[in-house]
């Protein structure tokens, strides 16, 4: 079996592409040339901010679809190579799930009975 690479490349939007292949030379070019992915050809240039080698393509590929379904905080904690950070943000409930979930368990969560209460025991901390 081929060795195997996963790559981040940031686009000109600001935006992350994730992404696996067998020769990284010839993908990064067909993404510059807008060959590689419909994704990247609309937001060229793109810069490889991510590589890692595997000794299996199928390794980096279980990878890269790990982390397309990475938020992009903990995307660019593993550009930065900041590894202690990822089981933190692994963790860490999405500002979707927050949103979805009711006021009173929210306020449970911060040891509040009602939103009264809430209010009144973040005043006095400010105060």
């Amino acid at each position: 079996m081929s060795k195997g690479y996963v790559y981040i490349l940031k686009c000109a939007d600001g935006s992350y592409y994730t992404g696996s292949t067998n020769d990284i030379e010839a993908r990064f070019y067909q993404h510059q040339q807008g060959e590689g992915a419909n994704y990247t050809k609309k937001r060229r240039p793109v810069k490889l901010v991510f590589l890692e080698e595997f000794d299996r393509i199928d390794d980096a590929f279980f990878l890269e679809k790990q982390i397309q379904g990475w938020r992009r905080e903990k995307k660019e904690a593993l550009i930065k190579r900041n590894y202690d950070r990822l089981p933190f943000l692994a963790s860490r409930t999405s500002a979707t799930e927050r949103k979805k979930q009711p006021l009173t368990e929210v306020l449970e969560v911060q040891g509040c009975s009602s939103k009264r209460e809430h209010n009144v025991s973040h005043r006095k901390e400010k105060g």
